[in-house]
């Protein structure tokens, strides 16, 4: 509420104006004065009035038709009305109550009644302001906290749609930094690994689905973490195969050398489940194929079905390594071999034909260094 309170004075007669002003102004109200219900109604606009005095018989309006106008506007309705009428009016007092005021006065006015009817408006009017200033504050807050839930969800949805792909940590902070364009269309220097199980087909042709099911979760539970721990990017996996690169879509100083670390701890962690699927009757090995060089990467697919994925003749050469590999094997390209010594022991095979490839490529297999 405004401070001091507003209060509008309606009457046609200026001795009574002068007279109500004086004694509220003696008690600190600011008012102001209309002399008619067509004044009144032009000076409540202006003026924002915290309570109206409103004399009931007036020409032109009179005092039960400007309470009638007064509520039926919505931005208006709460401002109280005290009526100002004389002992033998009490079917107009009534008709006003009626039409929506909210109290009355008989003149001539007593003073002390009516300064114990207006602060007992002004204390209405106060709390119904607080109430409105209460809904308002909770409008806007709604209104932030919706907004702040889609700006989470919508983080969500994103997380979740690059965690498809990368590791946690990366997918998150990828997310943080708000920008999307790393995942856009790009060329880079990649080291790709294409790794799969030797002899799967085979067990896939003769087992049950549910076993086929339970075996590919035991392998993809044994290296998905693998693949986390050294930050790299799962373009995909089917079935058994599965596709991972380094250095995009956050570049690292040494991604061919954090391929050959994953292939050899992702060969212990499956030995010792093979192990373990031997004991129950099934013969099944590991390969591994790693090469490095340029690739165009960025999201593929159509709307509802978008992968994030690595386009170039390195990611079929790291396939067709990994086709090559027998049991316990991680062949690689001459240019991975030449950054694997201290990681890894190499041991070229001699050039090979890989099908997709023009001429016969030299190849290197990499083991780990003995202890």
């Amino acid at each position: 509420m405004h401070s001091p309170a507003r209060i509008l004075v309606v009457d046609d007669t200026p001795e009574n104006l002068e007279i109500v002003t004086m004694r509220l102004a003696h008690h600190g109200f600011d008012t102001e004065t209309a002399v008619d219900g067509e004044d009144a109604l032009a000076r409540v606009g202006s003026y924002d009035p915290d309570l109206i005095l409103l004399d009931i018989m007036m020409p032109k309006m009179d005092g039960i038709e400007v309470t009638r106008r007064l509520k039926a506007d919505p931005a208006l309705r709460f401002i109280p009305i005290i009526l100002l009428t004389a002992k033998a009016d009490m079917k107009d007092v009534i008709a006003g109550l009626d039409a929506g005021a909210d109290d009355y006065l008989t003149k001539p006015v007593d003073h002390g009644a009516l300064m114990a009817r207006v602060r007992s408006m002004l204390r209405i009017k106060e709390l119904h302001d607080e109430v409105q200033g209460q809904r308002r504050e909770l409008a806007e807050w709604n209104a932030t906290l919706e907004s702040r839930v889609a700006s989470q969800v919508a983080e969500i949805e994103r997380v979740s749609r690059l965690k498809r792909f990368l590791s946690p940590k990366l997918a998150e902070m990828i997310v943080s930094a708000s920008d999307d364009a790393i995942l856009k269309s790009h060329r880079r220097d990649i080291a790709v690994l294409f790794c799969d199980l030797r002899g799967f087909t085979t067990f896939a042709e003769s087992a049950e689905p549910e076993e086929v099911i339970s075996l590919l979760g035991e392998y993809h539970h044994a290296i998905g973490p693998l693949v986390h721990r050294l930050e790299g990017t799962l373009d995909h996996f089917a079935g058994d195969g599965m596709m991972i690169y380094f250095n995009d879509p956050l570049p690292c100083p040494d991604p061919a050398q954090r391929a050959i670390r994953l292939a050899l701890d992702m060969h212990e962690a499956v030995a010792t489940l093979a192990e373990n699927w031997r004991q129950r009757g099934r013969n099944i090995g590991f390969g591994v194929g790693i090469a490095q060089g340029f690739a165009t990467l960025g999201e593929i697919g159509f709307e509802g079905c978008v992968v994030y994925s690595a386009i170039g003749t390195v990611a079929n050469t790291a396939a067709r390594l990994a086709a090559e590999a027998k049991n316990g094997q991680t062949l690689v390209t001459t240019r991975v071999a030449a950054v694997a010594t201290n990681v890894a022991e190499t041991q070229s095979i001699g050039e090979v034909s890989l099908k997709g490839l023009s001429r016969p490529i030299e190849v290197f297999n990499i083991s780990r260094l003995p202890a």
